[in-house]
């Protein structure tokens, strides 16, 4: 995040020598963006940040992909893929993550997580985390994060943190090869959120600290489980490395890089007359692909107006919806509900179900909240998303599918034989 916070000791003058009271010199580490080119924050340790003891490999969750082909919008049931809560008890945030959708820019994955995870430092990019359900504390380098349902956490690139659930803890994870922040329009040419953004640096909240552990100084080893570039699925591998002492020992630090989270009952819609399009509701954006939010907010005032969205190909994005609380009038009939997820693919028309338009004239609130990933590479499935497919959803619009012969009619409610994948 672009705006600058101290928190902690830290010297007067950067790359200074900068000492304990009992004379020890502590360790500057530079955390910053596309080299020494953008944002950065300068960490200051007990211990030398680079040290390490053992590596070892870690073998990630399955990663692999398969191609949506034949093309077809599909429904994914996020909360099929974990049992009940004494099944999730001893699942944490990071290794037991299910990879639903992927692409070479982004990966989305679903935990239902109870138990406190390993350290973890993810440095292929950074990580939008949107809490579904629970609450709890990411623990960070830079100190600890309390979230609560509704939170996106944003983690940047690299940032050493641990997920600790107060309560079973529903988690959307968004992955990027990137770097993830505000849309670049609300920002003004040096970094501050514009009058027009959808919400300001007030509603954003960085990390209490410094956080520093008990044992940070008594050298103690400490695992922590690093994604990183590779020749694995995606380019991604994963490695244990061993630090000699544990890397909570910052005691302070300034800059312009660090986690926050942002609630998204914080986030003020944009509304108008007729039907506002998707860019309205954006809240954050990657490299080729962007982050939008529908939330709770009275839709269009002009006499005739249509509040659903219109038909609309897809023709450079892949349109992932995650279906997270209320009423979707566009989706009523189809199957959707909490915990579901469309894909909507690049090279398809969709709009609202059949009959969806003339149900939604003269209404004036929506009472809905969904978070939205558009890409624009295509998306395949992970083993994730082709465990919950519905297999049914593309014939939702026409009432009948392949299975279906004219003889027969139309099914009732669209229901007809699944669609296969692959």
């Amino acid at each position: 995040m672009a705006h600058y916070r101290s928190v902690g000791e830290i010297p007067p003058k950067r790359h200074t020598q900068f000492r304990a009271p009992d004379g020890a010199l502590y360790s500057e580490e530079l955390m910053g963006e596309e080299g020494f080119s953008s944002d950065s924050s300068l960490l200051y340790h007990r211990s030398v940040p680079s040290a390490m003891v053992d590596a070892r490999n870690w073998q990630l969750p399955d990663l692999t992909t398969t191609p949506n082909h034949p093309l077809a919008p599909r429904h994914l049931t996020l909360h099929d893929l974990f049992g009940a809560a004494a099944d999730t008890a001893a699942i944490d945030a990071v290794t037991g993550r299910r990879l639903v959708l992927g692409n070479g820019d982004v990966r989305i994955s679903y935990v239902v997580a109870a138990a406190p995870s390993p350290l973890y430092r993810n440095a292929i990019g950074d990580e939008c985390v949107f809490v579904e359900a629970g609450s709890g504390v990411v623990e960070t380098v830079f100190g600890s994060l309390a979230y609560r349902s509704g939170d996106y956490v944003i983690l940047p690139r690299a940032t050493v943190h641990r997920w600790v659930p107060a309560e079973l803890s529903r988690l959307y994870c968004i992955e990027g090869n990137c770097h993830i922040g505000p849309p670049k329009r609300y920002l003004s040419r040096f970094g501050q959120l514009l009058e027009h953004s959808p919400y300001c640096e007030r509603d954003l909240h960085g990390p209490v600290g410094p956080l520093l552990a008990p044992d940070a100084a008594a050298g103690t080893d400490t695992e922590i489980y690093t994604k990183h570039r590779g020749n694995g699925p995606s380019g991604i591998v994963g490695s244990i490395v061993v630090s000699p002492h544990h890397p909570f020992d910052v005691v302070g630090w300034d800059g312009c890089l660090y986690p926050y989270t942002f609630n998204v009952s914080d986030f003020e819609p944009i509304t108008g007359r007729v039907h506002q399009p998707p860019p309205v509701h954006q809240v954050f954006e990657g490299i080729n692909f962007v982050i939008c939010n529908f939330v709770p907010r009275k839709v269009d005032y002009h006499p005739l107006s249509i509040p659903v969205p219109y038909y609309h190909s897809n023709v450079d994005s892949d349109e992932i919806m995650f279906y997270v609380d209320g009423d979707y009038e566009a989706r009523r009939g189809s199957g959707i509900g909490k915990g579901s997820i469309s894909v909507h693919p690049g090279g398809h028309s969709h709009g609202p179900q059949t009959g969806a338009v003339e149900g939604a004239i003269g209404k004036d609130y929506f009472d809905e909240l969904a978070v939205m990933v558009d890409t624009f590479r295509p998306l395949e499935l992970g083993e994730g998303g082709v465990a919950v497919d519905d297999g049914k959803y593309a014939w939702s619009w026409a009432g009948r599918g392949p299975a279906d012969t004219a003889a027969d009619g139309p099914a009732a409610d669209g229901d007809s034989g699944p669609l296969t994948i692959g």
